[in-house]
């Protein structure tokens, strides 16, 4: 490990001060003087390095002085500080221990402490898990200045062991900010909150996001010695966003300490001054977008009816401009074409906002993190998704608000070419559609032509800097020219009106958008896992029958090319090695004998479940039950791994046996 010139005369500087103030050379002195005296006798004269070094040790002294030097047990080397840390770590739960994660002690980090939880009220009655009991766990998300952080998985409980550490970097991650130490003036005008994002996983896999939080981490700027600690009373999220789920203990503390504090007035003046500044904008935006909804009336009174979302609550029950939900979001090398980003928004779950008795839908647009945390949501959190990847990746995306079939609303996302051609993309499912307009001047034929997308009525599209409203006679979506330069089609608000309190960082209440983490599951690994699995049940199924299970691991591994093409075809749109695994199949299988197979595909890895929904398939309960002479079974699971631990899971069943005829 290397250290730069400049780094390591400021470290030995560090250690003379240190060794100094302490009066290590005084101690030592006494050590071998009573070494000498005691030990050796008073005729020894040979004193070695070892005798010294046990003598220090043994008093206590070289815990002492590597105690209080633990401020940095890890130097990073020159290309640890070049490289980014990786988006999701751990470091361990006391200050003095921080060995997992590299400090530089040129910068200034949050250091927040997660000391346990207490009056999760729901979770009263929880019994204690047994030892290997698979039980409900809370997890515990964290979101600050473009950094990711994720705590271990915690039995639920009234109150649970949350007891974990982070290490948060105060300083961004653009040019120069890394050259100077922040200090508490530079610090204070850092209004970026820690987003926290609690989770529960249940016994099958299944995520509820439990409460959404957004801490100001900024009262710690007053502390005399640089730490403080404070009860964060989590709150419900959607009809429950009033109602207290917990309280989480936090520790705060600041690496270095501050050679110079502010006072709580300067700090909460602060605060109140940003919410102010962001009411302000919040209140002219809602003044402006009264007055542009009235104009939009003007035009034609049917327009009332139409489907014009301007503001949407998110979990917490915020009301916010729908464009404030989309960000142009770059995947880094995570993802490399815009149909994978597609792929990848439909590996997530949908599931629509939970709802206590009866009535409507109802609507909750997540915050990003919150979505991809709790990994599914519902259309809405698709589309902002998937619309955020697409601008990032260049293109002309837009959010569209509209309905399908049955008047049901729904959420999809468009692109414009730049030579006029516009895509429909369904963020649920991964497909895509060429929109081909109808122009209803044209005379009628017998029979017009059925549109291959499944969306009726469009009435207003949206992106991070743009919301347009349709102004046509009909909001059919084969009739409607998507002309956005065209005023007598589509009505735009005010960009600058938009940008006052949509733009990253115009107000409080606006969430920093997170960035996409790497998968964290090996998919060999979790493949091999789930096949054996799937093999193990197939066999108990079959011995329930009263048939026995002969396994083909050569068919087996020849059905791998299959599966590789299907997700190549869902990820690209391109359809490829079909031939190759005919061919193979076809020299596997003797004259004689047939051969049958079936694909089926996942985005979960719950084997028991998948198996379950296998059998309902007449297919599939065909080949698991096959009966005759010669019957060898196979079976071929493919986990192909996504950003935020997406999977698409693959499972092929097949068989041959001999024909009787």
């Amino acid at each position: 490990m290397s250290l730069p010139p400049e780094k390591a005369s400021e470290l030995k500087q560090i250690i003379h001060n240190h060794l100094t103030k302490i009066d290590i050379h005084g101690k030592i002195r006494d050590v071998l003087a009573e070494t000498v005296r005691e030990e050796l006798g008073s005729g020894h004269h040979n004193l070695s390095e070892e005798d010294l070094i046990r003598g220090l040790q043994r008093r206590g002294i070289v815990d002492d002085v590597m105690k209080d030097l633990s401020f940095v047990q890890e130097l990073p080397s020159r290309e640890a500080i070049s490289t980014p840390k990786p988006s999701t770590h751990f470091v361990d739960k006391e200050p003095a221990q921080l060995k997992k994660t590299n400090i530089d002690p040129t910068r200034r980090y949050l250091y927040l402490q997660v000391l346990g939880g207490k009056a999760f009220l729901e979770h009263l009655q929880e019994p204690e898990p047994l030892p290997g009991q698979v039980c409900s766990t809370f997890t515990l998300y964290l979101h600050f200045r473009n950094q990711r952080f994720r705590s271990k998985p915690v039995p639920c409980a009234c109150e649970p062991d949350l007891q974990e550490g982070f290490l948060l970097e105060v300083h961004r991650e653009g040019p120069g900010d890394g050259s100077k130490m922040a200090d508490a003036t530079t610090m204070l005008s850092v209004s970026d909150p820690v987003h926290m994002v609690l989770i529960k996983t249940d016994t099958s896999s299944e995520t509820l996001l439990v409460s959404s939080y957004f801490l100001d981490w900024r009262s710690v700027l007053s502390s005399p010695n640089g730490r403080t600690t404070l009860a964060v009373e989590l709150l419900g999220v959607g009809s429950e966003s009033k109602v207290p789920v917990g309280v989480l203990n936090i520790k705060l503390e600041l690496y270095p300490q501050l050679t110079e504090t502010l006072t709580p007035d300067i700090i909460s003046t602060q605060q109140a001054l940003e919410r102010q500044k962001s009411a302000e904008k919040e209140r002219l935006f809602l003044v402006y977008a009264k007055q542009w909804w009235r104009e939009f009336l003007q035009i034609r009174p049917s327009h009332n009816t139409k489907l014009v979302k301007i503001f949407a609550q998110d979990e917490n029950g915020t009301n916010r401009p729908v464009c404030s939900y989309v960000r142009a979001l770059r995947a880094g090398r995570l993802l490399d074409t815009p149909r994978q980003a597609a792929r990848f928004v439909s590996l997530l779950g949908h599931e629509r906002a939970p709802v206590i008795g009866g009535g409507g839908r109802q609507e909750q647009w997540c915050t990003l993190l919150a979505f991809l945390c709790r990994s599914k949501g519902d259309c809405e959190d698709h589309a902002t998704l998937l619309c955020s990847l697409l601008l990032g990746f260049g293109l002309e995306a837009y959010v569209c608000i509209g309905t399908k079939a049955k008047g049901v609303p729904h959420a999809w996302v468009m692109t414009c070419g730049t030579e006029g051609p516009v895509t429909f993309w369904e963020s649920l499912t991964g497909h895509r559609y060429v929109h081909q307009p109808v122009n209803p001047d044209d005379p009628p034929l017998a029979r017009p032509p059925k549109p291959s997308h499944p969306y009726k009525t469009v009435g207003c599209v949206f992106n991070h800097k743009a919301f347009l409203a349709n102004c046509q006679a009909s909001d059919a979506v084969e009739l409607c020219v998507f002309d956005f330069g065209n005023e007598s089609r589509w009505k735009a608000m005010s960009e600058d009106a938009l940008r006052s309190v949509c733009a990253p960082g115009a107000t409080t209440s606006l969430p920093p958008a997170p960035p996409l983490c790497a998968p964290a599951i090996d998919a060999a690994s979790a493949s091999n896992e789930m096949e054996l699995q799937i093999r193990y049940l197939v066999s108990e199924h079959r011995k329930d029958l009263g048939l026995t299970t002969v396994w083909d691991d050569h068919l087996s591994y020849l059905l791998s090319p299959a599966l590789a093409a299907y997700e190549l075809e869902r990820a690209a749109g391109v359809s490829c090695g079909n031939e190759e695994f005919q061919d193979a199949v076809r020299r596997a299988v003797p004259d004689g004998h047939t051969f049958k197979g079936f694909p089926i595909h996942f985005i979960h890895r719950n084997t028991r479940r998948a198996f379950a929904t296998c059998l309902r398939s007449p297919f599939c309960d065909e080949i698991v039950c096959c009966r005759g002479d010669h019957v060898r079974i196979a079976v071929r699971v493919r986990v192909f791994t996504y950003p935020e631990s997406a999977c698409a899971v693959w499972i092929m069943f097949a068989c041959k046996y001999r024909s009787v005829l």
